[in-house]
């Protein structure tokens, strides 16, 4: 009989006055004995509904099953179909907007922890299992790969698992993507990350890094060395500002910038030489899930007073719940309905103050949400040593300025196809958020997944 448990089985978390002085990963898994009673809560629905709602569609009844039986390692492989990266996905997938949202479970109580359950296997299958592997046999084709983020990985792996030599390149000196130099170590550790990347590398992938495609190489010179397909999965690494004045001010960050310096160049540590500001009063401006990133990092930097600036309310925030709530615990400050007006600096150039206006909503904009609308005479200025801009990404514009062929939106998003993920040039596909503009791990790896598929369609019928 399965679970009639209403709420998923809590799982540990470090109390927040201790994981905010410390990178330590917040949320520490479940042990055996949770793992089963939550998986025990799953009715192993015959329509399957979780199923529809995960982007690269893993089993996921299938794989419960396997954790109630104690298979934990039949519970990984079954993941493993459809999904090169589990370890990561159960633990930054916003399951609860897309596989939980649709449990069965969920209408009457809490849906399964499907996430938990996730990370459970993927985690015990590090601790237990082995990724050796052999190699699926050549089938005599090559094709590059053009990024080594989430999209990326995922259409090397399954490109690899049909036999093709796939050559993975990277511009960073380390594979991973956003993976590696914007979720931080205490969401994602990079450990966990490097070790999904070695069981690519043992399915065959050859990962090249340090390679800016469009600098070092182009796609045309790719197609010269035989490479009869490219896949470009860059994301979304150029940052976005306001283009309000102060913003060039000393102790102004783009998100991108502050959490590559923490999170890649491993600033938080003392042995790293990588400079960073010491900073006690910052205003992070934005609501999704880089600026909590970006305040919680600041507050494990050493900061005293983190506030969120976000010029909506908190319901319309796009960042996860989970991570609001711990943004929340650990003592961040929320200043809703605030819109930043102008940064001011002293008399170095630093910043000392930012200059805020209240608002209000209004009606709907076209994103169906009421719009912020300005309270006249409710500027107000806050004491700030350090602004981080956490307003979006767009792509790099080095791909498409330096291919022909290659066509972009008017927001720099490479055109596709949305079923097969073909662009407007013969033989690449592309995904992610080099297409989509910053969105999820998960969406990134579905749209590889797809573009997998279509580009062995592509070569098998040539």
């Amino acid at each position: 009989m399965p679970n009639m448990q209403m709420e998923k089985t809590p799982i540990p978390e470090q109390k927040p006055e201790v994981r905010c002085h410390n990178f330590e990963e917040v949320t520490q898994g479940y042990t055996e004995e949770m793992a089963q009673n939550e998986a025990q809560r799953c009715l192993n629905c015959k329509n399957k509904p979780c199923v529809s709602g995960c982007p690269v569609g893993v089993h996921i009844p299938d794989f419960i099953a396997h954790v109630v039986k104690g298979e934990y390692e039949e519970a990984f492989q079954t993941i493993k179909l459809t999904n090169s990266l589990p370890a990561v996905c159960g633990r930054v997938c916003p399951q609860e907007s897309q596989c939980e949202s649709k449990c069965v479970r969920g209408i009457k109580g809490e849906p399964v922890g499907i996430g938990r359950l996730e990370r459970f296997v993927a985690d015990w299958h590090m601790q237990h299992g082995s990724d050796k592997a052999d190699k699926v046999p050549s089938n005599g084709h090559k094709v590059a790969v053009i990024g080594a983020g989430p999209a990326g990985l995922t259409c090397a792996g399954d490109l690899a698992a049909k036999g093709y030599q796939v050559t993975v390149f990277e511009a960073l000196h380390v594979a991973g993507g956003v993976l590696m130099y914007g979720i931080p170590q205490f969401r994602l550790p990079k450990e966990i990350v490097q070790k999904e990347i070695s069981a690519l590398k043992e399915k065959g992938v050859e990962i090249n890094t340090d390679m800016v495609i469009g600098k070092v190489l182009e796609i045309d010179e790719l197609f010269n060395m035989g490479y009869e397909a490219m896949f470009v999965g860059t994301g979304a690494g150029l940052p976005n500002f306001m283009n309000i004045p102060g913003e060039d001010l000393v102790g102004t960050y783009s998100a991108n910038e502050f959490l590559t310096r923490v999170n890649l160049m491993k600033a938080y540590k003392p042995e790293y030489d990588t400079p960073i500001l010491d900073v006690k009063r910052v205003a992070v401006v934005g609501g999704g899930n880089v600026a909590m990133d970006a305040a919680r990092t600041a507050l494990r930097l050493g900061a005293e007073e983190v506030h969120i600036v976000y010029r909506r309310a908190e319901e319309q925030m796009p960042a996860r719940k989970e991570e609001v709530h711990h943004a929340k615990e650990e003592g961040v400050i929320f200043d809703f309905l605030t819109s930043p007006v102008q940064i001011l600096g002293d008399e170095n150039g630093c910043v000392s103050e930012i200059e805020c206006v209240k608002m209000e909503l209004g009606e709907p904009d076209a994103s169906g949400r009421r719009r912020p609308v300005e309270i006249p005479d409710s500027k107000f200025k806050m004491s700030v040593d350090c602004v981080v801009m956490a307003i979006g990404n767009s792509p790099n514009p080095l791909i498409r300025s330096t291919t022909k062929g290659l066509e972009a939106n008017r927001k720099g998003c490479i055109v596709v196809d949305e079923e097969t993920m073909k662009t407007t040039r013969e033989g690449v596909y592309a995904a992610g958020d080099a297409v989509s503009g910053a969105a999820t791990v998960i969406l990134a790896m579905g749209g590889g997944k797809a573009a997998a598929k279509s580009i062995d369609e592509y070569i098998q019928n040539k």
